[in-house]
């Protein structure tokens, strides 16, 4: 009795144990795609907020075969396919979950630029071009013989070269087209990739024979584009309100279109207009933008806060950022210098000094740097920094005042995909403009999913992530320009930085400076003998 009564309570017991409940926490770790590579084409933007990848195909590509030959992940993550095991038709979204402890679902996109063209003689406008639906249009003056056009332009497709031979195809050719009837709609069937596709083109009548399609008013430079007849004299004439017209010269005419760039007053209102033989639109008022200079381009303003030395003045809105708080004043890596630039009104300049830093009591790499926006709080031995401040303006060019002294790298941690750096090489120097569209709901979130950004300084760059890292062709960004130091520049060297915009008429909402005495410093890899001087730095807006 005594041994079946022990028998119970074991059992018991057990069956206890089996009941309890598995209530140990996970931890939480945020998996990301950190890289892909392949075939015919390039890593546009890695996004951990939106858990996006997004790839620009090269104009070859075929984007029903696109062949992913390494992806890279998040230490520990387990990817629920095998990206690389097949191709992948990119039309349709890749849909991938990340898994550890929780579940990530990422989407890797795709996108394409593919040059096409469909142009016709005595064309009126550009042609417009639906890739979705292959529909090409193009336009002519509404008296004009459709029974008989001449086909001047025709590229559907890439051309697709094998042997150096286009293997691109028409049915019926360019040749076969011109001189033919666009009373109605032609198809066309065009080869490439070994697939045949219908491509219908039309060449439709209509009244307008002279169009201001765009004005785009900058502070010293008005932006002009119209649309004409082809074959005619066209242009722009412009004037002061109530002034005498005048021509607009170095006008580029392509086909139906043309465009201009007039000089012009900031804060002035100007008439224009577009015209096309004899013919002219009503004139449109446009009033140019006023001129801003930089917050503290001089770098006069220090001050230094619980030891720590800042580019703005005590009690001053901060407008410049630096890594000196992460860095610690014993390592700091920027600092004011009594030393101006030669001619300079000021007393002082900036000094960048890339430094293997005290952070936390343990050596770190850390690059001299200088940037707008703030450096936000230390996360670990990393950073966490937040760019950009509020701009509306368009500049076409940044010009600063330079010295720098190229270390040889001795501090290796990471370096950027694609890319191989190794103790030995020469470091580079960096300093870099971009002007956009980035709001802190899209762009603000560090790598943990915390808010950092704000409306006064939009991205957040969390250094122990770097798909949050800046991307020149992200695609908020509206003008980018960037210099790049692969020498030493042993004298004060005045240099002018120009900014590339993708368009003229989009207005950004912030403008990012970044210097950087090291270029790969955000991956904690450069030379501890890299130093930079910066002063005078001016917005040009001619």
């Amino acid at each position: 009795m005594k041994h079946l009564l022990k028998l119970f309570i074991a059992l018991a017991a057990l069956g206890n144990i089996g009941c309890i409940e598995n209530d140990i926490p996970y931890p939480v770790v945020k998996l990301a795609i950190t890289d892909l590579s392949g075939e015919g084409f390039t890593v546009k933007e890695i996004d951990p907020t939106q858990q996006i990848v997004t790839l620009t195909l090269d104009e070859t590509t075929d984007i029903r075969n696109v062949r992913i030959t390494q992806a890279a992940y998040t230490e520990g993550a387990k990817p629920s396919t095998d990206l690389t095991a097949s191709s992948h038709d990119m039309r349709v979204p890749i849909q991938l979950t990340l898994s550890l402890y929780q579940d990530y679902v990422w989407t890797i996109v795709a996108e394409q630029q593919i040059n096409r063209t469909f142009t016709v003689a005595g064309q009126i406008g550009a042609s417009v071009i639906d890739a979705g639906n292959r529909t090409a249009t193009a336009y002519v003056g509404k008296d004009a013989d459709r029974s008989e056009v001449t086909v001047t332009a025709l590229r559907l497709e890439p051309e697709i070269y094998e042997n150096e031979v286009n293997t691109t195809t028409y049915s019926p050719t360019l040749e076969q087209l011109s001189g033919s009837s666009f009373e109605t709609v032609r198809v066309v069937d065009v080869t490439c990739h070994g697939r045949t596709e219908k491509w219908l083109l039309y060449v439709l009548p209509t009244d307008r024979s002279v169009a201001l399609e765009a004005a785009d008013a900058w502070s010293r430079v008005i932006w002009l584009y119209g649309s004409g007849v082809e074959g005619q004299k066209m242009g722009f004439r412009y004037r002061l309100a109530g002034g005498e017209w005048q021509e607009v010269a170095d006008v580029t005419v392509d086909g139906g279109s043309f465009s201009a760039r007039l000089a012009a007053e900031p804060e002035t209102t100007y008439e224009v207009l577009a015209y096309c033989g004899d013919e002219q639109t009503d004139p449109t008022s446009v009033t140019t933008d006023p001129e801003q200079a930089l917050e503290n381009g001089g770098f006069e303003n220090w001050c230094t806060l619980d030891g720590i030395v800042y580019p703005y003045a005590d009690g001053a809105t901060p407008y410049w950022g630096t890594g000196n708080k992460g860095s610690k004043i014993a390592n700091a890596t920027l600092t004011d210098k009594g030393d101006p630039r030669p001619g300079s009104s000021g007393k002082y300049s900036a000094d960048l000094k890339s430094q293997f830093a005290n952070i936390f009591g343990i050596g770190k790499f850390a690059a001299g740097n200088l940037f707008t926006g703030e450096y936000v709080m230390n996360a670990g031995t990393n950073g966490i920094i937040t760019f950009g401040r509020p701009f509306t303006l368009r500049p076409t060019k940044l010009r600063i005042w330079v010295r720098y002294n190229r270390g040889v790298i001795d501090r290796v941690k990471s370096y950027p995909a694609g890319t191989e750096i190794k103790v030995g090489d020469n470091d580079n120097g960096h300093v870099y403009i971009a002007l956009g569209t980035w709001s802190a709901e899209e762009y603000g979130k560090d790598s943990t999913g915390e808010q950092r950004g704000s409306s006064d300084s939009p991205i957040c760059i969390d250094t122990r992530d770097v798909s949050t890292f800046f991307k020149s062709d992200g695609k908020d960004v509206v003008g980018y320009g960037e210099y790049v130091f692969k020498e030493s520049v042993e004298e004060w060297t005045q240099i002018t930085i120009p900014i590339e915009y993708r368009t003229t008429g989009t207005r950004p909402t912030h403008l990012m400076i970044v210097c950087s005495a090291s270029r790969w410093g955000d991956y904690f890899t450069g030379s501890t003998k890299s130093e930079m001087w910066l002063d005078d730095f001016e917005l040009l807006y001619d």
